[in-house]
């Protein structure tokens, strides 16, 4: 197990400076999703999950994950090497959540569209504009759910 490069008051500092909402993607989509004319509620705190973007007249919800915290299946997530324990407690935990809010949502007629951050960064990202086309197009149709992800 290879050591950390900072010291633990750093990488403290450092995990403890990330933050869970307004993030660089979130910011990023809701841009353009305001450019695109969708009008829109920020973290509705009555909706299970309290996702990121809420459109009621479209009834959609919409969650911009990171890929490491949840646990997404892509290029960007590896497990870490330390506490290992811990991290797997913390991101299954984080999944398990996604999940029940997702089916709440979905129980109260609420559609749900994820959108992953390897779509908008790393080696399978389809950039900006094609992920607000992709989500204008899933808001305007009839499908529940879509998950928009990196190649």
């Amino acid at each position: 197990m290879p050591a950390d490069v900072v010291d633990t008051a750093t990488r403290s500092r450092m995990m403890a400076g990330i933050r869970g909402k307004n993030t660089k993607p979130e910011l990023v989509i809701r841009k353009g999703l305001h450019a695109a004319g969708f009008r829109y509620r920020l973290h509705d705190r009555k909706l299970p999950g309290r996702p990121d973007i809420v459109l009621p007249r479209y009834q959609a919800a919409v969650f911009i994950h990171g890929c490491f915290w949840h646990g997404h299946d892509c290029s960007l997530f590896k497990w870490p090497q330390s506490r290992q324990e811990f991290w797997e407690v913390k991101i299954l935990g984080n999944r398990a959540r996604d999940e029940t809010a997702i089916e709440k949502l979905d129980a109260a007629g609420w559609r749900v569209l994820v959108i992953w951050e390897c779509a908008l960064k790393g080696p399978g990202r389809i950039g900006t504009e094609n992920i607000i086309k992709m989500a204008g197009d899933w808001l305007r149709s009839e499908e529940r759910r879509r998950d928009i992800r990196g190649n």
